[in-house]
């Protein structure tokens, strides 16, 4: 894959429901990203998921705080740059804009990543964060399925419910045609083991979408699409 190629790996999509609003920019290979127009007419939301560096420019505003710092540290280790703004439904609860934020960020990897070829396709990685640790196994295999074993006990982690976690990572699994396995393999603080969780998965993500040196379909079929 040429650098050329690597730099054309972006997607801007918009998702409109009667449930949310979203529209998503995105990087796969970092660098510079951009939304045509905000949807929101207030510019004072919080910038807590916000980082902008010389390889990455980061911005999530879903309206669930830790959703968005779980974003956040996915797009970080993943080396993406990625903006993701969300106007949902959150008078009623968190389940429909954690859905659709995870089909949406599904469908924009999907369409940055394109067919593939001269990637590794399959990736995995370890991350620790304090006492806890977690394992992610990812194969861009045009199969969608997610196996997430998180063992979450707490109902809430600030304005995120922990079963909408794991609807989130198979949401994202589903909408990008990927299969994808997260465990947490020890841990006692859910916030630790759900930040570990995101970050194993970003490690994995960014080993599968890497460059193999050739130009092939990393697949016996010939096809992954």
């Amino acid at each position: 894959m040429s650098i050329e190629e690597k730099k054309q790996r972006k997607a801007f999509i918009k998702r409109d429901t009667n449930e949310t609003k979203i529209q998503i920019a995105i990087s796969l290979d970092g660098g510079f990203v951009t939304i045509p127009e905000s949807i929101f007419t207030d510019k004072k939301y919080d910038e807590h998921a916000s980082q902008s560096t010389s390889s990455q420019v980061i911005s999530i505003h879903t309206g669930i705080g830790f959703l968005d710092h779980m974003i956040h540290a996915l797009a970080k280790h993943s080396g993406w740059s990625l903006i993701v703004e969300c106007i949902g439904d959150l008078h009623i609860d968190d389940h429909h804009t954690t859905e659709d934020v995870g089909i949406a960020l599904g469908s924009a990897f999907k369409e940055a990543l394109g067919h593939v070829k001269g990637v590794k396709r399959f990736g995995s990685g370890y991350a620790p964060l304090d006492e806890a640790l977690s394992r992610a196994v990812v194969d861009l295999s045009n199969r969608p399925y997610a196996v997430i074993e998180l063992d979450l006990k707490r109902e809430k982690i600030g304005d995120l419910s922990t079963e909408m976690i794991t609807h989130f990572l198979e949401s994202f699994a589903e909408a990008s045609r990927i299969t994808l396995h997260v465990d947490c393999l020890r841990g006692k603080n859910d916030h630790h083991r759900s930040e570990s969780a995101f970050k194993a998965l970003a490690i994995a993500i960014k080993e599968a979408i890497s460059s193999n040196g050739t130009n092939d379909v990393p697949s016996t079929k010939g096809v992954l699409f």
